[in-house]
């Protein structure tokens, strides 16, 4: 429901996988910002994104990588139409989201089929992280974090 808001080129490159490079969204249309209470648009969740920017990201070591999550992203990704990552000085990438569950009572969910909220790199390799986010009010955030900031014991 709420992609939609995806060009048809845009729905090509999140279908080919991880790295898609991010795309020009001047081919989107904004979605009606009806208030539901389920957390489902941008005006609903742009309040929570903001105020919980630190949380945006987290890198944490294990079995000899740099896995880099978007936990919170996927917990609050009803509302957004696009997400975008850029690691150290690389252009940004759109990360893929899963759907969100509308018709439940958790649609930001996370379930066992949605895949994993997190991409592994090489240790020691992410230095710095930026983030952008496209709201489905086709409004943008976007924040910028470093590694010592956001690394997970």
């Amino acid at each position: 429901m709420h992609f939609i808001l995806r060009s048809a080129a845009l729905v090509l490159a999140l279908g080919a996988g991880a790295g898609a490079l991010a795309q020009d969204t001047s081919g989107m249309v904004a979605e009606p910002q009806t208030i539901t209470g389920k957390f489902l648009t941008a005006t609903e969740v742009k309040p929570v994104l903001s105020a919980t920017q630190g949380n945006w990201v987290s890198v944490r070591e294990f079995n000899g990588q740099d896995l880099v999550y978007v936990t919170h992203l996927w917990a609050w990704r009803c509302g957004l139409a696009q997400m975008e990552v850029a690691l150290n000085d690389a252009a940004y990438e759109i990360w893929q989201m899963p759907d969100c569950y509308t018709e439940g009572g958790s649609p930001g969910a996370i379930k066992s089929g949605d895949g994993e909220p997190y991409r592994a790199f090489e240790l020691g390799s992410v230095e710095r992280i930026k983030v952008r986010l496209v709201y489905d009010d086709l409004s943008t955030d976007e924040a910028e974090f470093q590694r010592a900031d956001i690394t997970m014991q």
